[in-house]
């Protein structure tokens, strides 16, 4: 035989190194689980933290994964996040520095902190949770990490880092909880440029005056200093009897909760608060009261605050459409408070020309509000032209609020 290359045994030793660096480098690590292909269990005694952590971190080819819950076990305990490579593995995604999860159980953000933050709702048996990363937030040291439950996005955080200080990771901590990891899971993406397009659901609003949209997020994005600042969304189509009720919740209350659940007037004002102006009717969280077509409010009901949910609809004629039936709701109306009669001047012509006779523009409807499913009150208006369209305002720096233009329906 020939004297071996030196080069080749140089080339042999170099391929070998690189390897076992890799090994090393890109091992999973798992603490108190069972991996069992794509699968994931839980093998603590239910009062330690079982965490898995991925092999590699999110990038801009692969910044997306999804856990699909098999069986939530006794606690139903599971989290879903990112966190360093070496994170501590008896300690769930999201409680310590530097990572973020989605929890399960409470529907919670646990962002390097074991106090949560309400963020979204909770996740059960055969549910799908995601995270990923968006790619323009890639390149410029602080990234976008956004959440998803059943394909629909929750919410989204930004976070100080570079993305591939971040990796993929699952935290259980509850006997027979079991997941199906998928790391190279897609949602939403499409290629167009090179950018991902995920659905945003802003095809769902008509008019978006300093609020930014992201999937079911609303986040006010103005200056918040004066009451001309104010944020306003408008949905695309009105209330009507197939569709009669929507809903908030108050992801983050901002500086001051400055957050409105109304109802307006298609060409409503873009900078006035709903139930500022007339051709509108709002229940403000801030103070409680409800403002309709005036600045100056009524004591209606309690304060709303971070976590809660308000909603408002409207309880049609029966003979409103003579020729389709009548979704109504189960709402007891004899449970509500009995109010006066206000005068109807909620939408006229001319600020000058308002009387107390019938409004010339609409029929008389209901509108009433909630608070966590219960009903608030209720107030008789006219339905402007055109009809009453889901209006929403906003006006201190951090708010946020998820709305469900559909919580009725499915």
């Amino acid at each position: 035989m020939g004297a071996e290359n030196p080069t080749k045994t140089r080339k042999l030793r170099r391929i070998r190194e690189i390897r076992e660096v890799r090994a090393v480098r890109y091992r999973e690590r798992f603490k108190r689980m069972l991996r069992d292909g794509d699968i994931l269990r839980y093998q603590g005694n239910s009062d330690e933290v079982g965490c898995y952590v991925a092999p590699r971190p999110l990038s801009k080819g692969n910044r997306y994964f999804e856990v699909t819950i098999i069986d939530t076990g006794v606690r139903g305990m599971i989290a879903v996040g990112l966190v360093p490579q070496f994170y501590k593995l008896d300690h769930q995604p999201g409680w310590l520095p530097h990572s973020v999860a989605y929890h399960a159980d409470d529907g919670k953000l646990y962002n390097g902190n074991t106090v949560g933050q309400q963020f979204g709702p909770k996740c059960n048996q055969g549910d799908r949770i995601g995270c990923g990363i968006y790619l323009d937030s890639f390149d410029d040291g602080q990234i976008t990490v956004f959440f998803t439950k059943n394909g629909k996005e929750v919410g989204n955080v930004e976070i100080p880092g570079s993305p591939e200080a971040f990796y993929p990771a699952v935290g259980m901590h509850s006997l027979g909880e079991e997941v199906r990891l998928d790391l190279h899971a897609e949602w939403g993406m499409e290629e167009e440029d090179g950018l991902m397009i995920v659905d945003s659901h802003e095809d769902e609003w008509a008019r978006l005056h300093d609020v930014k949209v992201t999937g079911t997020l609303l986040e006010y994005v103005g200056k918040g200093k004066s009451i001309v600042d104010v944020g306003l969304a408008q949905a695309r189509r009105p209330l009507s009897t197939r569709c009669h009720y929507y809903e908030l919740e108050i992801a983050n209350a901002g500086e001051k909760c400055y957050i409105a659940l109304g109802l307006a007037r298609r060409d409503y004002p873009k900078n006035r608060h709903p139930g500022w102006s007339r051709g509108s009717i709002a229940y403000h969280a801030d103070d409680g009261k409800m403002f309709h077509g005036s600045g100056v409010g009524d004591p209606f009901g309690p304060r709303c605050f971070e976590g809660d949910i308000m909603g408002c609809g409207i309880m049609f004629p029966r003979d409103y459409i003579s020729d389709g039936g009548d979704d109504m709701d189960d709402w007891d109306l004899d449970a509500w408070p009995k109010q006066s009669q206000v005068q109807n001047d909620l939408y006229a012509n001319n600020d000058d020309e308002e009387e107390d006779g019938e409004d010339v523009d609409g029929r008389k409807v209901t509108v009433f509000f909630t608070r966590n499913g219960k009903v608030v009150g209720r107030r008789e208006v006219a339905i402007p032209a055109g009809g009453f369209y889901p209006t929403i305002g906003m006006m201190s720096t951090g708010e946020k609020v998820r709305v469900d233009l559909h919580p009725l329906s499915g």
